[in-house]
Formats: C-alpha cells, sequence, structure tokens
C-alpha cells in the first residue's frame, strides 16, 4: 500500500450488604431439596425436570451497579445477586438454548423483592406469554409451578415491595428438553493464546519467538495472542507484528501494569508503517522505558483501553510514511506525536497533547483534544461522542477467566473506567470456545445452544452462513481470529434482535463470489434496536491480498442503530490475488438501517461506491477511504455520464445525515489521466450535512474535479496537496 506523507520532525448508589443470612439459609435448603429432586428416578413416561437455566446467557433492563449483573442470578452461587434499579418496571431474563417444556420456576428473593410481577415466557426472545403472575409476592424463597414449551423465561417485575429495585439471588428454570448432544461451554484456550502472569518465566523470549514469525508475515495464516494476568511486569518490550493481540486481564488497564513498551515500528518495510496493519493493544498500563511508547500502525490496529503513563509516538523510527490508525478509551499521560501519521481518529479518551496535524485528524469525547480548527491545522473535534460501548474483552478473576461486557455509553467524554466499569461479567463457561477445525454447523449450534462464541487464534473456512440470530450474543475473536467463506456463502449474518456483540474478527473473501461477507440484519429489518444495539468493533473485512477473493459488497447493515466502531473494509491492492477483476467487489458497506453510527470508518479500493448509505439519520465520524489504484481506464469506473463512483454516497431518498471528518485520495497508477468528479455525493438538503471534508490526488495519479458533488476546488498537480470543504451545505 502506497501513501505519501508530509513530514513533520518530530451521585453514588446506596450500598447495602452483599448477604442476608436468613435468605442465604432458605437458599440454601431449597437448592438441596431442588438437587434431591432432581436425582430422583424419572418414571417411564416422562424424565425428571432438571434445571435449565444455570450458567445461560441472562440479560436484564438495569442492574444496580457493575458487582450485580443478570449472569449473576443464573450462576448457581448463592452469595451473588441480581438487582436493578430503583424504578418500575423491570426485567430480568435467560436464554435456556433451546426450546423446553418447562414445569416450575424458582425465585430467592433478596431484601428488595418484587409485590407484583409475572413470568413470562416466549419460544423467539419478541412474542411473549404470560405463564404465572401475582400481585402480593410474598419474597423470600418462591416455587411456581409453570406449564408450556419456551426459550426464554422472564421475570417482569411490575411493582416493587421496598424502595430499592428488584433483587434476585437465583432465577432457577426446571423443565425438560428434547435430549441430543449438548455443546459444552468454556474450556482451554488453545495453544496460539499466550497466558502470562509475573511468575511466568522467560516471557521477553516468547514475545520475541512470536515477534520473528510475525514481524513481516503480512498474509500468513499465523494467529497469536498475548493474555497478562493482573500484576506488575517489568522490563519487556514487546514488540508486536501481524496478527498479534496483547491484553491485560485487569477489569482496568492499572490492574495489568508493564515497566516497559509495546512496541510497533517499520524496520521490516525499511521504515514505511503504512503496511502495519491487523494488531492490537489492549487493557494494559504502559510505563515507557524512555518515557514514550512508539505505536508506528496503519489501519485495522487498535489501541483500546490503555494507560501510557507518557508520552505516545505515532510515527516509525526516522518520522517515515504512516498511514492511519485509531486510539479508544485510553489516557494517554503525556504527549501524543502525530508527525507523520496522515489521518487518525481518537475516541472517548483522555491526552496531555497532541501534535501536527497532516490531512485528518478527528477527536469525539476526548479530554485534552485540540479545538477544531480545520482547515488549518486540520483536527475535528466533537465535545462528546452521540453513542459508544467499548468492546468486549476477557478478564481473569477469582481463578477464573470471564468476559466482561461494557455498558452503553451515551453523551460520553473520557475514559469509561475513571470510576467502576460499568457492564455484565460473563462466565467463560457461557461460551463456546471455537478453535481451528471448527465447522459453521457446531458454531451454529452453540448459538442455538445458548452460548456465545470465543474464537481463539485461528484460521477458519465456513460452509454455511454462521447465524447469530439470538439477542445479546457475544462473538469475541483472540488473535485476529479469521473467516474464510466457501462455496460463496456469506460468512456471519446477525439476526433483527438486540444487543449482538461482534468483535475482534478477520473476515477473508474466498475465491467464490459471495454476495456479502458481513451482513447486520435480514432485508428489510425493522426492529428498534435503540435501548441495546448491535455493535461491530475491530470487525475488519479483507478481499484479495492473502489469495484471490470475490465479494459483491463486503458489509451489508440492514439493522437500525446498529454502531460500527473501528473497521477497516480493505479490497486489497497489494499482495496475491489482486486485479480489478481478480478480487473484484463492487461495494465496500452499504447501510439500509436507520440510525445507524459509525466511529471510525475505514474503506478503500472497491470497483463502484465505497460507502452507500440508504438509512435515515445515519451519521459518520472519521472517514478514511483510498479509491481503486488498479481501475485500467476512465471507461472502467464511468458511472453513466459521471466521472468515477463516489467514495461515499448518501442515497437521494435520504432527508438526514451527517458526517464529520472525512477524507478521500486517488492514485490511480495504472492510468494516471483518469479523473474523479468528486469524492463525496448527496443529496442537497438542510439535513444532510457534511463538516471537515477532504479529497487528495496523490503524488498527482488521477485527479478529483470537486470535493463533494460540484463544491470545492479540483485539486491538480503533483504536490499531494487536499481540496478542503469545511462545512456543507
Amino acid at each position: 500500500m502506497f501513501r505519501h506523507a508530509t513530514r513533520t520532525a518530530p451521585p453514588r448508589p446506596r450500598t447495602r450488604p452483599r448477604t442476608r443470612q436468613r435468605t442465604r439459609v432458605l437458599g440454601l435448603v431449597t437448592a438441596l431439596i431442588g438437587g434431591l429432586l432432581a436425582l430422583a428416578p424419572a418414571t417411564a413416561a416422562q424424565a425428571a425436570p432438571t434445571l435449565l437455566s444455570q450458567g445461560r446467557p441472562a440479560t436484564a433492563s438495569s442492574q444496580e451497579n457493575a458487582g450485580t449483573p443478570a449472569a449473576a442470578a443464573v450462576d448457581g452461587d448463592p452469595g451473588t445477586r441480581w438487582s436493578s434499579a430503583f424504578a418500575d418496571p423491570q426485567w430480568i431474563q435467560v436464554d435456556l438454548g433451546a426450546p423446553a417444556t418447562l414445569s416450575r420456576v424458582d425465585l430467592r428473593w433478596e431484601t428488595a423483592y418484587g409485590r407484583a410481577y409475572r413470568i413470562e415466557t416466549s419460544l423467539d426472545g419478541t412474542a411473549w406469554s404470560t405463564a404465572y403472575s401475582t400481585t402480593n409476592g410474598p419474597g423470600g424463597t418462591e416455587s411456581l409451578p409453570v406449564s408450556g414449551t419456551a426459550r426464554f423465561v422472564r421475570v417482569h417485575g411490575l411493582t416493587r415491595a421496598t424502595a430499592w429495585g428488584y433483587s434476585l439471588w437465583e432465577f432457577q428454570v426446571y423443565g425438560t428438553t428434547g435430549g441430543g448432544t449438548q455443546l459444552p461451554g468454556g474450556g482451554d484456550l488453545g495453544p496460539n493464546v499466550h497466558i502470562v502472569d509475573p511468575s511466568t518465566p522467560n516471557i521477553q523470549a516468547q514475545l520475541d519467538d512470536v515477534f520473528r514469525q510475525q514481524e513481516s508475515a503480512q498474509f500468513g495464516t499465523g494467529r497469536h495472542a498475548f493474555l497478562f494476568k493482573p500484576g506488575t511486569y517489568n522490563g519487556l518490550n514487546a514488540q508486536l507484528g501481524f496478527y498479534t493481540q496483547i491484553a491485560g486481564l485487569g477489569l482496568r488497564p492499572d490492574d495489568t501494569t508493564i515497566n516497559g513498551d509495546v512496541t510497533v515500528d517499520a524496520g521490516w518495510f525499511n521504515g514505511n508503517a503504512t503496511q502495519n496493519f491487523w494488531r492490537s493493544a489492549e487493557n494494559l498500563a504502559l510505563a515507557p522505558v524512555s518515557g514514550t511508547d512508539r505505536w508506528a500502525v496503519a489501519q485495522a490496529s487498535s489501541f483500546r483501553r490503555m494507560h501510557v503513563k507518557g508520552g505516545l509516538n505515532l510515527a516509525p523510527n526516522g518520522y517515515g510514511w504512516a498511514s492511519g490508525g485509531y486510539i479508544a478509551d485510553s489516557r494517554i499521560d503525556g504527549q501524543i506525536g502525530n508527525y507523520s501519521q496522515q489521518q487518525w481518529y481518537t475516541r472517548d479518551s483522555a491526552i496531555g497533547g497532541w501534535s501536527n496535524s497532516v490531512w485528518n485528524q478527528v477527536f469525539s469525547g476526548v479530554e485534552g483534544a485540540p479545538a477544531t480548527s480545520f482547515p488549518e491545522p486540520r483536527y475535528t473535534t466533537l465535545d462528546t461522542t452521540p453513542i459508544s460501548r467499548e468492546k468486549p474483552f476477557l478478564i481473569y478473576e477469582g481463578g477464573a477467566f470471564k468476559v466482561f461486557v461494557p455498558a452503553k455509553r451515551t453523551g460520553a467524554r473520557g475514559v469509561s473506567w475513571a470510576g467502576t466499569p460499568q457492564g455484565q461479567t460473563l462466565p467463560l463457561s457461557s461460551f463456546y470456545v471455537v478453535k481451528p477445525g471448527t465447522t459453521a454447523a457446531t458454531m451454529n449450534q452453540a448459538v442455538a445452544q445458548g452460548l456465545h462464541l470465543l474464537f481463539t487464534p485461528g484460521v477458519y473456512h465456513v460452509d454455511r452462513t454462521v447465524e447469530i440470530n439470538r439477542p445479546g450474543t457475544v462473538v469475541l475473536g483472540l488473535g485476529l481470529a479469521t473467516l474464510i467463506p466457501d462455496n460463496g456463502v456469506t460468512a456471519m449474518r446477525v439476526g433483527d434482535v438486540d444487543g449482538v456483540r461482534l468483535a475482534g474478527l478477520l473476515i477473508d473473501a474466498g475465491p467464490v463470489n459471495s454476495p456479502s461477507l458481513l451482513e447486520i440484519g435480514p432485508q428489510g429489518a425493522s426492529a428498534d434496536h435503540a435501548a441495546d444495539p448491535t455493535t461491530v468493533q475491530d470487525v475488519y473485512l479483507r478481499i484479495g491480498g492473502a489469495g484471490p477473493g470475490l465479494a459483491t459488497s463486503a458489509m451489508v447493515i440492514n439493522n437500525d442503530d446498529t454502531i460500527v466502531d473501528h473497521t477497516w473494509v480493505w479490497r486489497a491492492d497489494h499482495g496475491d490475488g489482486v486485479g480489478w477483476e481478480t478480487n473484484r467487489s463492487d461495494y465496500g458497506v452499504r447501510v439500509y438501517g436507520d440510525d445507524v453510527l459509525a466511529t471510525g470508518l475505514f474503506v478503500e479500493h472497491f470497483n463502484k461506491y465505497d460507502v452507500e448509505w440508504y438509512g435515515e439519520r445515519g451519521r459518520t465520524i472519521f472517514f478514511q477511504n483510498e479509491k481503486a489504484y488498479d481501475a485500467p481506464n476512465q471507461a472502467a469506473i464511468q458511472n453513466g455520464p459521471v466521472q468515477g463512483y463516489a467514495a461515499y454516497r448518501v442515497d437521494d431518498s435520504v432527508t438526514t445525515h451527517e458526517g464529520w471528518g472525512l477524507g478521500s485520495y486517488c492514485f490511480y497508477n495504472v492510468d494516471p489521466t483518469i479523473r474523479q468528479e468528486h469524492g463525496f455525493r448527496a443529496p442537497v438538503r438542510p439535513g444532510v450535512r457534511f463538516h471537515s471534508l477532504l479529497v487528495i490526488s496523490l503524488g498527482g495519479k488521477g485527479q478529483y474535479n470537486h470535493v463533494i458533488n460540484d463544491v470545492g476546488a479540483p485539486t491538480s498537480g503533483t504536490d499531494t496537496v487536499p481540496s478542503m470543504v469545511v462545512n456543507y451545505p
């Protein structure tokens, strides 16, 4: 990948006791009785009811604090509980994983209990029926007979008995299932997850060995994750190559401190950092040896939930070319030296300062960010991020691995972990641990059974679509786990359901054309997901590069309210299997859902439109694009009477849309005479607005006539000078 750069030298909730002795004793007695009943011999005519809900995915309308998540009510531990906000109504529900014949529900209330409530059941998590109701619940331990067939069971509280919320030590559903082999949750994380604690010998040697394998393996099959248990580590320099993740396992970054560095440089590419893709650093505190850490990356490299006790240098040694990246939920105590980084997006963080702007630097919700000054310096700053929800991540506590799923924030500013991190903790037992060789059929069975998916580092061929159609499912990849669709299928599809989390995956097109690689929602999706949107985070899509790949569209978003938070959607311009038709893909991202938000959208090199937006009230904060280098001639990209396809097109039917900090570059190196009419196309309406737009001809290889529609000066010459529009219209 070529880039040409300008170089610059260097109110606290009331606390209540965790236990009540009376409730605990009653709970233990009832648990013993329930266990004896479950062990009683079954009659020939009917299997004995069994406990179906323990360890299953649970969600709730709210939680009182981070220590009282929904999962605590179905974990089998009588000393942990779910508790809600202090308001009516509230609910908690559990997904049994498959339809079951219900026999009873046991509720073990804490002091804060429901006076009026319903037990509701559902086969799909959407249409609910009442199986039991009361307006005079006694609290304590209740064993309630219910009947019917359901996959989802919900306690729907209507009236509280106390001034507090609703609180359950245990929510247990009993019944029988149709049998069949059940997939296990949890298990080991495989050989390419390197789990480290402060007593682990030869940590530096392990890091160095993987770096030697991965430093220049841009299209290799190696995948690695280094997971550091909470503690302090001294004198380390973790150099990260391709497909390598390093992360701390504490709830907060400061739980895992490296007195040393996590380094990305570009020695393998002669000091050019524009191809330092596919790697990540997460959830660590760093005290750099020199006072400044070096993180010289390009697209698809995330720096999340990090605390740098010093400065951060985003340029390679020697200040060579660098091309874009992403920081979120991080605190950098010192200054960030942007230097030769052409474009960058920073979200919901705190920084000590920022130097240099090059082309396109965007900030939202960042304490210490420079004020908007576009076009010079080229800073675009939003005081807050409208909606954000941080990426799920592994933690290690109480001697066990768990996944923390952060809560949604609105109007966010600064890091999410300054106080008590808000969110839900899921036990590893609620995840199916996917390992190389796992089939798509097994992945789908795990989801249908009620398990989340945790992909260990590896490359996975799928011969059918992985269907994520259960609300609240977490799909988390470690070490850039990679999915490749076989036989032209769509690799992964999300249903029209609430709260799915996709994170940490690379989806690589196969040699048979797929209609799409990733679909968020089915065509015609219409449900409102504003309260609990699907998030797509550090999910990267690639067509070609590792070999021939074909897809009509890379990502299609049909669901309303989806949040796309950092993605690189790339039709390869170098590597294997690259050519105008060899790795053809006409469309990068197509958005049909309403109220979709993109924060950190990198989309490059598609044969036609890189981004098309049909949904209403869409918003994009930061967009980076290059048009396809390899267009053979003007005719190949002629769009009717228009010269070229816009990088970012808003459909003429849209009445409301807004974007901040968007850039498109051209480098038509096959035919430098190609002209691109504009980088951006949108309907001319008061509700369609853009801020801080630019287009650039890289070295004069092709030119733009305008920036957006017919507005903005043409690019010209070979000096790589952007043409800019501050506000449109």
